[in-house]
């Protein structure tokens, strides 16, 4: 899909995150990526900069074909979907999970056509 601005991805986006789990495991692996690379930069270990983007990416991933049924945003709105992440844990910190329930269904129920399964939570 195309967009022309981030406030019309960002529906898209959540609706890719359709269900609890995926967005549960999406900010597991993200804060765990960021607390191992804290880590390594605490003790001066660069390499640990890896953890991120390998923590991170190689939870949500799996995520999309498992559980969603879907392909990763990031791999056509890369940009999109690291801000896209931020604010959907951001979100879910703040305890506003139902919120990005209710705006995946909508996405979802105006766009029936986009090959994925129903929306069924775990």
């Amino acid at each position: 899909m195309t967009f022309t601005s981030y406030e019309e991805f960002w529906p898209y986006y959540v609706a890719m995150h359709s269900r609890a789990a995926t967005r549960w495991i999406h900010l597991t692996g993200t804060l765990t990526g960021l607390a191992v690379t804290a880590y390594g930069l605490a003790r001066g270990r660069r390499r640990y900069l890896a953890a991120l983007p390998l923590i991170g990416y190689g939870t949500a991933w799996p995520a999309h074909f498992l559980i969603e049924g879907n392909n990763p945003a990031t791999f056509g709105h890369p940009a999109w979907s690291l801000r896209g992440d931020a604010q959907m844990i951001r979100m879910m910190l703040a305890g506003r999970d139902a919120e990005l329930d209710e705006i995946a269904r909508k996405w979802l129920a105006e766009n029936p056509c986009q090959g994925r399964p129903p929306v069924a939570d775990f």
